[in-house]
């Protein structure tokens, strides 16, 4: 009987010393930054979109990431591929004077082209909204992807379809100890991309111009956690360059800005044109997601009706 009770005691102080154990473990940990940053990562994969918070969502002044209608951002660099061979690459991004409802929010319609030794690779319509904090929201996007001219697939995930989540482009005000954000969550097509501060103050040196006090975002895709892309924004302008960081990154990427235009009235006329095209392609090939969508409108239609 003595040994039965001397056994009884054993596992309940076990019982009591195992919980009190692990409390300690976990609050020793949790005031490790790095351990606190990774566990709301892992706990929050996707931000908490609200469009009551979109008062003038079509208005995206955001010093970082600002898109004024008619504003043509042209970057040219290389890709490294995986046999180490460097490719000519150049983007050519311009804010439409288009906009589109998702999510019940109203977003400014961008198009996005990008060329791989002169031929198209890839383009695509996708969409912004600024939240009455003067964050950046990524609300999805449709592109269309070529090889040899043909187009081999078209993987949209717009906000509100197949579980996909909004996120955040750019914040107000980015902080170097802030922990990272989902750019967007869209997990029907592999879009889990995350974002964070990475450096501040920095001085770069591009074709378009020379910049002082640039922030550098790191992204990366939860699928490759080891594999970072550095983009470099500027006040007034936004991104002016992108590279590369970790062992993972097997395509490695530099891209400059080399020109900065605003388009006049003719030119906004043909971007207008080659994005609604874009759009007729996307009703066609998005039946799950794009198909579901109220078509985009002029900006100043849209504006009409607020």
């Amino acid at each position: 009987m003595m040994k039965s009770a001397h056994k009884g005691s054993k596992k309940q102080a076990l019982a009591v010393a195992i919980p009190v154990l692990a409390l300690f473990i976990f609050f020793t940990l949790s005031l490790n930054p790095i351990f606190a940053q990774h566990q709301e990562t892992q706990q929050k994969e996707w931000e908490d979109f609200n469009p009551d918070l979109f008062s003038h969502s079509t208005n995206i002044d955001n010093q970082w990431f600002p898109l004024k209608p008619g504003t043509r951002l042209t970057w040219e660099g290389t890709t490294i591929d995986e046999e180490g061979e460097a490719i000519p690459h150049r983007v050519v991004f311009v804010v439409t004077d288009l906009t589109k409802v998702i999510g019940g929010v109203r977003s400014v319609v961008c198009w996005d082209q990008d060329y791989s030794d002169g031929s198209l690779e890839e383009t695509e319509l996708v969409f912004f909204a600024q939240d009455n904090d003067g964050n950046v929201w990524h609300l999805g996007q449709y592109p269309e992807v070529y090889e040899d001219s043909k187009l081999v697939e078209a993987p949209a995930w717009l906000h509100g379809y197949e579980d996909a989540v909004a996120g955040i482009m750019m914040k107000a005000a980015p902080k170097m100890d802030a922990p990272s954000y989902s750019q967007g969550w869209g997990p029907a097509v592999g879009w889990t991309d995350r974002g964070m501060a990475h450096q501040m103050g920095q001085s770069v040196a591009v074709p378009a111009g020379s910049y002082d006090d640039v922030l550098v975002i790191k992204e990366w895709a939860k699928e490759e956690p080891d594999a970072f892309q550095l983009k470099y924004y500027a006040k007034g302008v936004g991104n002016i360059s992108v590279g590369w960081l970790g062992e993972g990154e097997k395509t490695r990427e530099t891209l400059d800005l080399v020109k900065v235009e605003h388009l006049d009235a003719k030119a906004m006329a043909e971007v207008r044109k080659g994005a609604l095209q874009l759009e007729k392609n996307a009703y066609k090939n998005s039946t799950t997601v794009y198909a579901h969508t109220q078509p985009a409108e002029p900006m100043a239609a849209s504006h009409e009706k607020h």
